[in-house]
């Protein structure tokens, strides 16, 4: 959640970001008004503590009728003390439950808008033209049926619509292309993880995640654990109840999991193939750093997204998400979009996200400052972005095709496939 002293000192600040997410920004104001109710009601609360406080001492003096008589007042005070608490930890609560509503506050100069508001900020490397080439692409699903790579048939058939396998050369292809993320992660500084898929629900909101009403995630009543969407959440709640030292610089981890969606409001979308589904793999960049260092951070887990689009020769392109499509944590997020050839259009294959202290507050992360004159902790600022997924295969088989459909392996992917130069037709 944000800072409340922060939105008491600039509200217009958050109007603003509640503006270009295209928000209610009435939320702003019953933030304040609940603020106002709570500071009252437990300034109400510590005089009265104050007063039965200084009154114990007169009735420890006093004797007889006297001393009676002032218990009696003790008692009245008592109860009133105990009324004016219960009403200080409403207010409380009120305010609590207000500011979770409030998402994080977008950066300056992110667009403002929806989906479709978002902009480029630049275009790497150019799609294939398979007409001068002289054939018709296949899609991903057509290609991976004839290398042996994907069955959706038996997968649908095992769990249902939107589940797949992957098998053969798809399935090492897969871990080729994981392999290779959590390789380059580790070179970049990365600590390696496998985490948890089950959550508690504290750790999901705190996240970001709204566990009451978000249709996309699945959760077990019976344990009251939730399947994650992203390993983001395991990481987050990793350092959860925690005071972190950050003076060697920021604290990375790359987790390899799988990840679970509903895809609840998606029907008739991608429906074909595996580019939406309910399960699939992941390695994510988790990075914690101060807040001052986040936004180079930010850029820094971008371009480690864009060294593994070059290692995998896709065209894509990166663009600045509008303030609508942020999520509820983000302050800004940049997405990795490939180019998919029978679609005409770009598909995101990575995200990467600067959340500030928006979860940290949320989850009680802090570090110690440091420096001349510094006291105390303050919230941490957490990062996190994409480094590979199965999507990716998708923009793998289309882009790198033969006219027989077999598939071209990226120089750097070789390595992983024991040397594999294509993908053959069964």
């Amino acid at each position: 959640m944000i800072d409340v002293n922060e939105l008491r000192a600039d509200p217009d600040k958050f109007r603003s970001s509640q503006r270009a997410r295209r928000a209610d920004e009435s939320l702003v104001e019953e933030i304040l008004s609940a603020d106002t109710a709570r500071r009252e009601a437990v300034t109400r609360h510590e005089n009265l503590r104050a007063d039965q406080n200084a009154f114990g001492k007169k009735v420890a003096q006093a004797k007889g009728d006297e001393k009676q008589a002032l218990l009696a007042e003790v008692k009245e005070l008592a109860a009133e003390v105990k009324k004016a608490a219960a009403l200080a930890d409403e207010a409380r609560s009120l305010q609590e439950a207000l500011l979770r509503r409030l998402p994080n506050r977008i950066e300056d100069g992110v667009p403002e808008g929806g989906e479709e508001d978002f902009e480029v900020l630049r275009t790497v490397g150019t799609p294939r033209d398979f007409a001068a080439e002289g054939f018709t692409p296949r899609d991903h699903l057509e290609i991976g049926e004839l290398i042996g790579a994907i069955d959706m048939e038996r997968g649908a058939k095992v769990s249902g619509s939107r589940f797949y396998f992957l098998k053969g050369v798809g399935a090492r292809l897969e871990l080729a292309l994981l392999q290779m993320a959590m390789d380059q992660a580790v070179q970049a500084g990365f600590t390696p993880m496998i985490t948890p898929t089950l959550v508690r629900p504290e750790i999901m909101q705190g996240t970001g995640f709204d566990v009451a009403h978000d249709a996309e995630i699945y959760r077990l009543a019976e344990d009251d654990l939730y399947l994650v969407g992203t390993s983001e959440v395991a990481l987050a709640g990793y350092h959860s109840d925690e005071i972190l030292n950050l003076t060697g610089g920021p604290m990375r981890y790359a987790a390899w999991s799988s990840c679970y969606r509903r895809e609840a409001g998606s029907h008739g979308k991608d429906t074909r193939g595996i580019i939406r589904v309910h399960q699939f793999n992941k390695v994510e960049m988790f990075s914690y750093t101060t807040v001052e260092e986040s936004y180079a951070e930010h850029q820094r887990l971008l371009a480690w997204e864009e060294e593994m689009l070059a290692k995998v020769e896709l065209p894509y392109r990166v663009i600045d998400t509008a303030a609508g499509d942020l999520g509820m944590s983000a302050a800004r997020k940049f997405d990795c979009e490939a180019w998919v050839p029978t679609q005409g259009a770009y598909r995101e294959l990575t995200s990467t996200s600067n959340c500030t202290t928006f979860q940290a507050r949320r989850l009680n992360i802090r570090e110690r400052q440091s420096g001349e004159g510094a006291k105390g902790t303050q919230a941490v600022a957490t990062l996190n972005g994409t480094l590979a997924t199965t999507r990716w295969i998708v923009a793998i088989l289309e882009h790198h095709q033969n006219s027989d459909g077999s598939v071209r392996v990226p120089e750097a992917l070789r390595p992983y496939l024991s040397g594999l130069e294509v993908l053959p037709v069964l």
